[in-house]
């Protein structure tokens, strides 16, 4: 499986009870207040405790396709060669779009960073613009300027810290 970093709102986080038009599945995670998601189309979703999220089924499908992220972080896992036509993730500052990969999506203090584990993801401003397609190891900051889009490689010490919170 590969974690992925939109349409009416199936489940919302913050610890909510799952719908089940959404297609996913709840399961507690052992000793922690985080959540994890297995939804249909071979989605799974790790989301930190407090995020503020919501999943969406942008064509109305009865698949999660989408995720609005407004706090916190998501650990997002779509595995390769999964039906459906991809999945995306939108913060306040960016979207983050892909298919088949894993990744995080961080929201806070008037940015979203996103970080790619596995595969490649594409990311720009909501508003439109000049993206950037991340690899393996990269990650970039997205705030609400106009400023070009950086992609830079995580040092070891960013990556662990954010994957901890997933208790990766």
């Amino acid at each position: 499986m590969v974690p992925v970093l939109f349409a009416f709102a199936l489940c919302t986080g913050a610890a909510s009870a799952q719908s089940p038009k959404s297609g996913c599945a709840l399961q507690p995670v052992g000793g922690t207040s985080r959540q994890l998601l297995r939804c249909q189309g071979g989605l799974t979703v790790i989301a930190e405790s407090g995020a503020r999220y919501s999943l969406v089924d942008r064509n109305k499908d009865g698949k999660v396709d989408a995720a609005k992220l407004q706090s916190k972080a998501l650990l997002l896992d779509f595995a390769a060669g999964s039906s459906g036509t991809g999945f995306q993730v939108s913060t306040p500052q960016a979207i983050a779009a892909v298919r088949g990969t894993k990744w995080a999506v961080d929201v806070a203090a008037g940015k979203t960073s996103v970080f790619v584990v596995r595969g490649a993801v594409a990311v720009q401003r909501p508003t439109g613009g000049t993206g950037v397609v991340l690899n393996p190891g990269e990650g970039v900051d997205v705030d609400q300027g106009t400023s070009a889009l950086t992609v830079k490689r995580w040092p070891r010490a960013r990556v662990s810290a954010l994957m901890a919170r997933f208790g990766q």
